[in-house]
Formats: structure tokens, C-alpha cells, sequence
């Protein structure tokens, strides 16, 4: 059985951290910052943890990142 390669386009999205749990930069914000609100923005910024459900689909495809 070959190895599994971990997912070139899901590796710059998602971070592992230190205890195994998955941070993920929030939608809606790459453009057209202008039309949403000061508020909506600010609060778009950093990272959100990825829900539990996403967590068991993801983590097989990033299995070699930690």
C-alpha cells in the first residue's frame, strides 16, 4: 500500500495546533472589504477552530503534517 499524501491546497489553509485540534482562517474576507461593515471585518480576523464534524474528513488528509 503507497503512503498517503497530505493535501497540497488543504496544507495552507488548515494549521495543527500543539494539542492536535485544527485552526482555519474565516470566509468572506479576502475581498470586498469595503462593502461589509467595520464590525464584520474585525471580527473576521484570526483564526476559528474547524468544527468536530470537518475534523474527522480533514485530518486523513493532512495526516503527515504533524
Amino acid at each position: 500500500m503507497p503512503k498517503t499524501k497530505t493535501h497540497s491546497g488543504l496544507k495552507k489553509r488548515i494549521k495543527v495546533t500543539g494539542t492536535g485540534k485544527l485552526r482555519r482562517g474565516h470566509a468572506y474576507k479576502n475581498h470586498l472589504a469595503a462593502s461589509k461593515t467595520t464590525k464584520q471585518n474585525r471580527q473576521l480576523r484570526g483564526e476559528t477552530a474547524v468544527s468536530h464534524s470537518d475534523e474527522k474528513r480533514i485530518k486523513p488528509l493532512i495526516s503527515n503534517l504533524k
